[in-house]
């Protein structure tokens, strides 16, 4: 693998979240861990499914980077605080932290069962309060500061019958931008990333057919779907140096499909 420092990301430490896929498909987190090792990030690659995240780590080590694997609950406390714990063991420092884990849900709020509620905001919600809870103070304390990007959806902007995943994907963009301000003078950056229709390994089991991938064209102004790389490079420029005067922003990566009236039954 040839490195450069475009990114000043060379010898950084990195944790993703969610950072395995389903065979050799490139979902939102296992293509950021691809770019940030290429930029010549330690990559942490963790996911609840281990061989998913030791796939992931593979294909960075046949490119020549440097990643390790890991299993960790992310809605638990401990497991969290462990998590953090173990890229400070392997490499001595915590530079980056890419929250790319969620679950999706339909329904309004009559529809909705409250235990699933409950366990949309535990997985969308709480999942990034734990990591960046644990993760901040040792930004501060082994780099001086850090980067951290949290993964949102268009739906968070533009409701379309996903409520209890619109509320949680919301919720994701205000805890964006409150620890941006809690910890920016800390050296801490934090930014969000609203994907729309991107197809990804998660999209694709499913079962997706044909027409309803190309309504999901439709939906962008551009009249194509995204891909995980596309969330990839989003996350790996805030993660960046070249990102370093951007905090509590949210990048839309959705083709313009939030720029135009909603198609209800596309997915995003």
């Amino acid at each position: 693998m040839t490195v450069t420092d475009e990114w000043g990301l060379h010898g950084k430490v990195a944790i993703v979240t969610g950072g395995g896929a389903a065979g050799e498909g490139i979902g939102n987190g296992r293509a950021t861990c691809i770019l940030l090792a290429r930029a010549g990030a330690r990559v942490l690659v963790v996911d609840r499914d281990l061989p998913l995240a030791e796939r992931t780590v593979a294909m960075i080590a046949a490119e020549g980077g440097t990643a390790r694997a890991g299993s960790f609950d992310v809605t638990n406390s401990q497991q969290c605080r462990a998590m953090v714990a173990e890229a400070v063991r392997l490499w001595g420092r915590l530079d980056c932290l890419d929250n790319n884990v969620g679950i999706g849900s339909r329904g309004s709020v009559v529809a909705e069962s409250e235990e699933n509620w409950r366990r949309v905001m535990q997985v969308n919600v709480d999942s990034m309060f734990l990591a960046c809870k644990y993760a901040i103070p040792e930004m501060i304390r082994t780099a001086g500061g850090g980067a951290i990007v949290n993964i949102s959806s268009i739906s968070a902007i533009r409701p379309r019958g996903l409520t209890a995943y619109t509320v949680s994907k919301g919720a994701v963009i205000a805890l964006t931008k409150a620890m941006a301000v809690d910890h920016g003078r800390e050296g801490v950056r934090v930014n969000c990333i609203a994907p729309g229709p991107v197809y990804t390994p998660m999209v694709y089991a499913r079962g997706m057919s044909e027409a309803a991938r190309a309504q999901r064209a439709r939906a962008s102004v551009l009249g194509m779907e995204g891909t995980g790389w596309d969330v990839g490079q989003a996350a790996r420029f805030l993660l960046s140096a070249q990102a370093r005067f951007i905090t509590g922003q949210t990048l839309v990566v959705d083709g313009g499909a939030s720029l135009v009236g909603p198609e209800r039954d596309s997915a995003g």
